[in-house]
């Protein structure tokens, strides 16, 4: 019987490791040597993975969402005793952690390379599933307003990453905009610690 393939497992242990390079190089810059000695392996071993520099880049796309949705999918799963919607547990964690893995890069490398069709396509998936887990669990709070509020809350991610690469918002400025604006989008009300307490018919508390 023939050995099952190890592709996949092989392919998410490096995958955060080239996710690292792209984002602190870009895509151009990036040669795959470079992504081979992250990965301490040869070039030869990255092309037995994927078939292209670029199906690497869009891959780590992919792994931008799934490293945000595998968070906060523990989040919702475990609340902790914190008496927060699920809306206001992930608003909460990115006041705190929004940005620190560097990930943000990756779609601005991206945006760059959007006249390239499969490049285009992978972000437009990956801020899509953004939007529809976003949506999905923001709808629980205002059902009203729920597509625009999750579109809304990306770009409220956007705006503060900018403001993290450029220099323009310190930590606390960051932590700060995330609460205040992030808040009145899900109907919620940061208390003085930081947690976000939303009433089950929505409505502040």
């Amino acid at each position: 019987m023939a050995r099952p393939s190890q592709k996949k497992e092989r392919r998410a242990e490096l995958i955060p490791l080239i996710t690292a390079v792209f984002a602190a190089r870009g895509y151009r810059r990036t040669t795959t040597a470079q992504l081979a000695a992250a990965c301490k392996v040869q070039e030869n071993t990255l092309y037995r993975l994927w078939p292209s520099k670029k199906a690497m880049f869009i891959a780590a796309i992919e792994h931008v969402f799934e490293v945000s949705a595998r968070i906060w999918r523990d989040l919702i799963a475990h609340p902790g005793g914190h008496d927060e919607s699920p809306a206001g547990r992930i608003l909460s964690y990115e006041a705190d952690h929004h940005g620190e893995l560097g990930n943000y890069r990756i779609v601005f490398a991206g945006l760059s390379e959007a006249d390239d069709p499969a490049i285009k396509h992978a972000l437009r998936r990956m801020f899509s599933r953004f939007h529809e887990y976003l949506e999905m669990h923001v709808t629980s709070t205002d059902p009203s307003g729920a597509n625009a509020h999750a579109w809304a809350l990306i770009g409220l991610g956007l705006v503060a990453s900018v403001g993290r690469e450029l220099g323009f918002l310190s930590a606390a400025d960051r932590r700060d905009l995330i609460l205040s604006a992030g808040t009145r989008l899900i109907g919620g009300l940061a208390t003085p610690g930081g947690a976000v307490v939303v009433g089950t018919n929505g409505k502040r508390k």
